[in-house]
């Protein structure tokens, strides 16, 4: 039976495209009103309304820059000043960055742990204890492949994807029995604006899919009785993360170093 989200109001960060978007979307499809966040103003506003014609929601847009040190605890205090309840999160800012460690910018590495680490466990934080008082709810982490082996030519990005996934699956065991599906999507290589930043090769030559197929194997999870802590998009996904586990460590370093080029 799908997840009932009629009458329930899900924030979506970095929803002005990509996966956010595509979130939107679908939980509007499924009758769930929406607080959708990202810093660009204008694209928000196109999608809100996008969104409240074609499925009649209430969506509210709030321009937000997600890096700032209390992202999730601001963001919680204004919606609470406007009387709006968070009943399902999904933590989708996040970039990624393809350069040798010691070449990177340091403020762009900065930013990058910034948004994929700290905002995420703030703003999972500041919206997770009414879900858990409630008994009702859920949190989609995005994660990523990378979360499963080290990720040489994209070190950060790599590391703070799999603090991603274990954060997320400790939280899941936490939480288990309270009412709260906790899930971690492991996306690879997607058709979105995220390689307009990280460069075609942080693909490492894989297939890609598409926001839609990665959002749809989020639903089929949550929408499981029993929700697993996290899941992999795509059969060759899962396929080389599942591989990652029975080959020494050395190799895979190694493997995933020659697909990347670092």
């Amino acid at each position: 039976m799908p997840f009932d989200i009629r009458s329930a109001t899900a924030l979506v960060t970095g929803a002005s495209s990509g996966l956010g978007s595509e979130f939107a979307r679908r939980f509007a499809a499924r009758g769930a009103d929406l607080v959708l966040v990202a810093r660009r103003a204008d694209r928000l506003e196109e999608l809100a309304a996008e969104l409240r014609t074609a499925h009649g929601v209430t969506v509210t847009v709030v321009p937000f820059d997600l890096a700032r040190p209390d992202a999730g605890r601001a963001l919680r205090a204004e919606l609470d000043a406007a009387s709006i309840s968070v009943h399902l999160l999904v933590n989708n800012a996040g970039f990624g960055t393809h350069v040798p460690f010691v070449r990177a910018d340091v403020e762009r590495v900065e930013e990058e742990i910034t948004l994929n680490v700290s905002a995420l466990v703030d703003l999972t934080r500041a919206f997770l204890p009414p879900m858990v008082d409630a008994g009702r709810g859920a949190v989609v982490n995005l994660a990523s492949i990378a979360a499963y082996q080290p990720a040489p030519g994209m070190a950060v990005y790599g590391a703070t994807k799999a603090f991603v996934l274990h954060f997320t699956e400790a939280l899941a065991f936490e939480l288990r029995g309270s009412g709260v599906k906790v899930l971690s999507v492991a996306p690879g290589p997607t058709r979105t604006e995220f390689f307009d930043v990280a460069g075609e090769n942080a693909s490492g030559g894989a297939r890609f899919q598409t926001a839609e197929q990665v959002v749809s194997a989020a639903l089929r999870a949550l929408d499981r009785r029993s929700t697993p802590a996290s899941t992999v998009s795509g059969a060759a996904n899962l396929l080389t993360t599942s591989a990652a586990r029975f080959v020494p460590r050395r190799v895979a370093l190694a493997i995933a170093g020659r697909m990347l080029r670092a």
